[in-house]
């Protein structure tokens, strides 16, 4: 009696997918573009071919140039939300070794930012329009509609990632997203100082003195409210390298704030144009200072975008 061969059947179940690719294709299904992130939270080296860009890197790099790597070369460049490369046999090794899935913010029409500590975290809840918020390990991602450049170290512990960007992705996180406020694109408004000893980048005309002769609404004493101002002004002709556009903005929100209850008029214009001064005398731009005074006061009063 022979024996029969047996048959080999086709198992009746899938093997689950790795949670790191099963996350990256239900992003890309979503318009979402991925890519995978080795071991300490940074995407894999180029390949020989692409190394020192001898390939000429990828078509929307700043660098732009002919890369059709089959590969995940070029950090964000390579981000995609093809399920076609997602799931293709050049990406199989690094989906095996991927510690985590990143995405490429602007490529969703998104910006994220990412505040490292404690006291980031203070500073958005007190300044910025609440959005959707994802917890980090030692912060928080707050996630907004719309794109803007991406720069690190905006202010301590604060990046902007967005255009030709990575972030890991940390789940959908908790609250309704809202659209991309002009207090976080004066964060990273190019902001020129003038090296000391070479003067500044103009000369600012005359300003008008804030008084109760032009703020007859204002429920303040004259005495609050030049405490106050003197104090911003301080902080703003204190960044003498960096960083006194973004404080004048600041300064102009702390302002604004002040007065947002009165009946009016309180002459905000006038206090504004005394902080326009204040950065334009350590080197700022003129229009630039106006442009983040005005989008300060805007901001404190409600109206921000």
């Amino acid at each position: 009696m022979t024996q029969s061969t047996p048959v080999r059947r086709a198992p009746s179940y899938r093997a689950p997918l790795p949670d790191a690719l099963h996350s990256a294709l239900r992003l890309a299904s979503a318009g979402v573009p991925v890519l995978p992130l080795r071991k300490g939270k940074v995407p894999f080296g180029n390949c020989p071919a692409c190394a020192g860009s001898a390939c000429g890197d990828r078509p929307h790099m700043k660098a732009a140039g002919p890369c059709r790597c089959p590969q995940a070369c070029h950090g964000w460049a390579a981000a995609t939300t093809d399920p076609n490369v997602i799931t293709s046999a050049a990406w199989a090794p690094m989906w095996r070794t991927a510690a985590a899935v990143a995405y490429h913010p602007a490529g969703a029409r998104l910006t994220v930012v990412d505040l490292d500590d404690a006291d980031a975290v203070a500073w958005a809840r007190a300044t910025l329009t609440v959005t959707r918020i994802v917890p980090t390990t030692r912060g928080e991602h707050w996630i907004y509609r719309g794109t803007m450049r991406s720069a690190n170290s905006v202010r301590p512990g604060v990046d902007i990632k967005s255009a030709m960007a990575y972030t890991r992705w940390l789940g959908p996180g908790t609250g309704a997203m809202t659209d991309l406020p002009s207090a976080v694109r004066a964060l990273v408004d190019k902001e020129e100082t003038t090296p000391a000893g070479r003067g500044v980048v103009s000369s600012p005309p005359e300003r008008a003195v804030w008084d109760h002769t032009v703020a007859t609404g204002c429920r303040h004493t004259e005495r609050y409210v030049r405490t106050g101002l003197e104090r911003g002004l301080a902080k703003v002709r204190a960044r003498t390298e960096s960083g006194a556009g973004s404080q004048a903005f600041g300064v102009a929100q702390f302002l604004g704030a002040q007065h947002a209850e009165c009946p009016g008029p309180c002459a905000l214009d006038t206090l504004g144009q005394q902080v326009v001064a204040a950065a334009v005398s350590v080197g700022v731009p003129e229009p630039y200072a106006q442009r983040a005074v005005a989008n300060g006061l805007t901001a404190a009063l409600g109206r921000a975008a």
